[in-house]
């Protein structure tokens, strides 16, 4: 009995492994050939290690003209604030619609619900923020239009309180006197630390990867974020490559559009991996949490 599960255990460590070099094997890649001489990667392909050390992409994106510590603080801020915004009005949806007694629950809930499956499109989007809220060319354009999104954490956030809240536990604090505000936060919120902090890491991602918002609303490049930022650097590439002469070969070469392409990619995916572990703890005592109450 004691040889079969040690060897079920390193059979599942065993998979485990490689699971993980697969996961990480592209990344490492990617890094390589962000720091690979443009015309060794052409000649000689992918690597883990470069064959040719080279930081010209880097250089080339910093020194292109383009506000990239900038762009980092416009993505940094938008992000916090937002992720922060939005935890907070999920919890305060949510909790209400987890308790049996809220007035008219039902009719809320399936409001909700139908903002999940049906959106009003582009264009009546665009009406509401660009005109009737007066919010184009502004940095809340990029927050606000996260946090009206939001119905599937409020769901995930109501369905985790309707397992978790103790109804003896809240019937105990009203008899004490305590206010809805003084349950909120003195109980409802230091039990759900698990929840809040993958809807926290779901909203930052949400947030961070957001270029879709700032291409329509935002004009002015100041107010780049930095994945707005990196989408303009690649189009400049790409207009410069495509306007070429077949003469330039020699400038081609030296202009580092492949290499660019994957330093593009890890300046825009680096901060998130920096963070996750932060949140890893948190992450899978939430995902545990559902598990064992699914």
């Amino acid at each position: 009995m004691i040889n079969e599960s040690r060897v079920i255990t390193w059979f599942s460590h065993t998979v485990l492994i490689i699971l993980s070099v697969v996961c990480i094997i592209p990344f490492i890649l990617l890094i390589s050939a962000s720091l690979t001489d443009q015309s060794s990667l052409i000649a000689n392909g992918y690597s883990l290690i470069p064959k040719v050390f080279s930081t010209a992409a880097y250089e080339y994106l910093f020194d292109s003209g383009s506000n990239i510590i900038r762009a980092y603080g416009v993505s940094i801020f938008v992000t916090v604030v937002g992720t922060t915004i939005g935890i907070f009005t999920t919890l305060l949806m949510a909790y209400p619609l987890s308790r049996p007694e809220t007035p008219h629950r039902g009719i809320i809930l399936f409001l909700v619900f139908f903002s999940m499956l049906f959106h009003g499109g582009m264009i009546p989007s665009y009406l509401i923020y660009a005109q009737i809220l007066d919010l184009k060319n502004t940095i809340w354009v990029l927050i606000v239009a996260g946090v009206l999104t939001n119905g599937y954490y409020i769901m995930m956030m109501r369905i985790f309180l309707q397992g978790s809240m103790s109804k003896d536990l809240i019937e105990s604090a009203q008899l004490d006197g305590a206010s809805e505000y003084r349950i909120l936060g003195s109980i409802i919120i230091p039990t759900s630390t698990p929840i809040l902090a993958v809807i926290g890491l779901f909203t930052a991602i949400m947030y961070w990867n957001d270029w879709q918002t700032g291409m329509i609303y935002i004009t002015k490049p100041e107010l780049f974020s930095i994945q707005n930022l990196l989408q303009r650097i690649m189009q400049d590439i790409q207009f410069i490559q495509s306007n070429m002469s077949a003469n330039a070969g020699d400038a081609m070469s030296q202009m580092p559009s492949d290499t660019a392409k994957m330093a593009i990619a890890v300046l825009g995916s680096l901060p998130i991996l920096i963070a996750y572990p932060f949140f890893q703890k948190f992450f899978i005592k939430g995902i545990m949490f559902g598990a064992v109450k699914g």
